[in-house]
């Protein structure tokens, strides 16, 4: 069932259990992330990112595939649909009119009173229309060229201006983690999850999930995350797989089976992402 995933955030939180927002990419990764969840019996959250929705069509094509997928494959759990980092109202207007049950706001490198001009105005029509809102404050950290720039730190002062003024669902705030899959060791704060988590009351969000180990992201939900969101994991795990296929089948074209090829992979790092929460 297609929801918004307020209440199923909030229980987590309360639970201090963690939802995973897993990015899907195409038909095949949609597909393969509903039958696992559903085979877990957790909620899940597809995150899609523009350039996601550029790729696979546009909006509406995103969640009539999602729709016809949790259909025709009789999928029960709670399904919450996602823009993940939607760079303008404009875009989140979109998503929302297409039938996303969530959206996030991203004005994290804007000024602070920007910033919540901006996440109001998305949060003001976003709840007009029962859709929940994440926003991102603090600058994340980035790896390009294998080199981790670890951003700016959210101030906790700051978390609660912005929560107070934006009256956002969720908050994904800067604590030292990066976007991207790294290989260098993070300096996570998990003080200031802490601090924040104790400050505010709504979940909060980690960005960048993918490359820590199972031990920091249990450390991070026990410290006060509740959604952590996972890309470049799948896609590493996914690549690998198709890598394999194709070294070993050289004469195969069906591209069918060339996707199919990882998915494996793919659905076994879900299920090593689940673990967390045991």
């Amino acid at each position: 069932m297609l929801v918004n995933g307020k209440e199923i955030l909030i229980e987590a939180k309360r639970q201090n259990k963690a939802i995973f927002h897993f990015n899907i990419n195409n038909l095949e990764w949609t597909k393969y992330i509903l039958l696992e969840c559903n085979k877990l019996n957790i909620s899940v959250i597809l995150g899609v990112s523009e350039s996601a929705v550029n790729y696979m069509g546009g909006y509406n094509t995103v969640v009539n595939l999602v729709k016809g997928l949790i259909k025709d494959l009789d999928i029960k759990i709670n399904v919450i649909l996602h823009l993940d980092h939607g760079k303008s109202f404009e875009s989140c207007k979109n998503a929302i009119d297409a039938g996303f049950t969530s959206v996030m706001i991203d004005g994290s490198l804007k000024e602070l009173e920007e910033n919540i001009r901006i996440t109001k105005q998305v949060v003001e029509y976003a709840h007009m229309k029962e859709v929940t809102v994440e926003a991102e404050l603090g600058a994340m950290g980035e790896l390009k060229d294998d080199q981790v720039s670890f951003g700016k730190l959210t101030n906790v002062s700051d978390c609660l201006e912005f929560v107070n003024k934006t009256k956002i669902d969720s908050l994904a705030a800067s604590v030292g983690t990066v976007h991207g899959k790294y290989t260098k060791e993070l300096n996570i704060d998990y003080n200031l999850i802490k601090d924040i988590a104790d400050s505010i009351d709504i979940p909060l969000v980690l960005h960048g999930g993918s490359g820590l180990s199972n031990d920091i992201l249990k450390k991070c939900v026990l410290s006060g995350i509740t959604k952590i969101n996972v890309n470049s994991d799948l896609q590493d795990a996914w690549s690998k797989g198709v890598r394999k296929f194709l070294e070993e089948n050289k004469s195969v074209i069906d591209p069918r089976k060339i996707i199919l090829s990882g998915i494996n992979n793919l659905t076994k790092e879900i299920d090593n992402k689940i673990n967390i929460n045991n």
